[in-house]
């Protein structure tokens, strides 16, 4: 069990929490966010298990909760995200005949 983006996989070795500010260095993605946490449930109200965390809109993006703590879990890579971007990618090399 690794602690990682929740975007592309890289492992967060630092100890501690990362700050709201941090991100991912491959990709760029804020790392205090709602998908990374260990609270973080789609299945429960706000998607956040702790009730005393304010709800939270945008769960991608960096923000200040104080009940956040980074999940130890394995890495599975968003396959429908992947095959959006791929979709997309064909898109534009049909639009501009690559």
């Amino acid at each position: 069990m690794t602690r990682h983006c929740y975007k592309c996989g890289w492992e967060y070795k630092l100890p501690g929490q990362p700050g709201r500010s941090e991100t991912c260095p491959q990709c760029g993605a804020d790392l205090r966010v709602c998908l990374n946490c260990i609270n973080y449930d789609p299945n429960v109200a706000y998607q956040c298990k702790d009730k005393r965390a304010d709800p939270v809109q945008e769960k991608e993006l960096a923000n200040f909760c104080e009940y956040f703590e980074f999940a130890k879990r394995v890495y599975k890579p968003n396959l429908e995200q992947q095959k959006r971007e791929e979709a997309a990618r064909e898109k534009l090399k049909k639009l501009f005949g690559d």
